[in-house]
């Protein structure tokens, strides 16, 4: 099969180790799924693996943890799928990414993949959605529509990311939280009020003023996205007495003093969608779930792919693109690529 990936042989700090290549066919184990992969997405976890993780001598590591394909064939002990379905998912840390032809999936982690939407278009959502359900239901729980009569804020700092884009969404469908998102350039500020959002401030200048002038409901709830360490402590300040903060981003550890948190009984939630599939935990096929859920809010015209750069095909100097666009930190919604050459 054709395949993108790094040795030991190059320096995995630059994007230039990643190179074309081919590699066998796999096998899918009782629970997997095999899929013809047809489109990909970059997400910041794959420059994070690319730079810190460099494979034993003579073997290639292979990333990518958002797909779009149509399933060859099934595992023994698969449910609910066939081949010549359609599916989507952004599968596994621990095993190999869906950056080549052919990849295998655990199928609890998969869903059928909308049909509204192309390879390139639904690529986009899998990875950041599930992190961005999670963060909201799974870490926060926070109440669904029409489950709470309390009226209650959620700030989203760097909401025009991955995350952010499929994450605004789904407050404004599926909760009644008023919504404050933040952003620091005009782009990022236009594409969010371009998704439904009312309230966007500039993280770069104090945030207090900022939301003073909004005359918000109580702001019980803090999710951050990016650069938490930068802005913690604003954070803290912000928040109800009981409140909550949830961050994904990985901060120097002396920039998130936890003692800050006591004198408001604060509480303080990780995300990172891969623990259920490197666990195996009992709850893994949640992720297939939401998948589902997911997929009717966009055939519904609810929810909207975030996917704003497309390149094709599917190749390693496209593939070295993409993460370089994702390490300037400047990128707006998904970069995807499809189809193989």
């Amino acid at each position: 099969m054709k395949a993108i990936g790094y040795s030991s042989e190059r320096i995995s700090a630059d994007a230039d180790c990643l190179l074309d290549i081919t590699l066998p066919d796999p096998s899918p184990l009782e629970h997997d799924l095999l899929v013809a992969v047809e489109a990909v997405s970059v997400n910041p976890v794959d420059t994070k693996v690319r730079r810190r993780e460099q494979p034993a001598s003579g073997e290639w590591r292979v990333l990518g943890w958002d797909a779009v394909g149509t399933v060859v064939s099934c595992g023994s002990a698969v449910q609910g799928f066939v081949p010549g379905d359609r599916v989507w998912y952004a599968g596994a840390l621990q095993r190999p990414g869906c950056n080549s032809s052919l990849h295998c999936v655990d199928h609890r982690l998969a869903a059928p993949a909308p049909k509204n939407l192309s390879a390139a278009q639904a690529a986009a959502l899998p990875l950041t959605a599930i992190t961005a359900w999670e963060l909201l239901f799974d870490r926060l729980k926070l109440p669904r529509r029409g489950q709470s009569d309390e009226r209650q804020s959620l700030l989203v700092v760097g909401a025009a990311g991955g995350v952010g884009s499929i994450l605004v969404q789904l407050v404004r469908q599926l909760t009644d939280l008023e919504l404050v998102a933040t952003a620091s350039r005009a782009e990022s500020q236009a594409w969010l009020r371009e998704l439904g959002v009312e309230h966007v401030v500039d993280h770069h200048t104090p945030l207090a003023d900022q939301l003073a002038r909004l005359s918000l409901p109580p702001l019980r709830s803090v999710i951050s996205l990016t650069h938490t360490g930068d802005h913690f402590q604003q954070l803290v300040d912000l928040l109800e007495p009981q409140g909550a903060l949830a961050l994904i981003d990985d901060p120097p550890p002396h920039a998130i003093d936890v003692l800050a948190l006591k004198r408001k009984s604060l509480s303080l939630h990780w995300e990172l969608m891969f623990t259920r599939s490197l666990f195996d935990t009992p709850d893994m096929a949640r992720q297939g779930e939401l998948l589902d859920e997911l997929a009717a809010l966009v055939e519904a015209g609810r929810v909207r792919s975030t996917a704003r750069a497309s390149l094709e095909p599917i190749n390693a100097a496209h593939l070295q693109a993409a993460h370089r666009q994702l390490e300037s930190g400047t990128t707006v919604g998904k970069l995807v690529l499809s189809g193989w050459a």
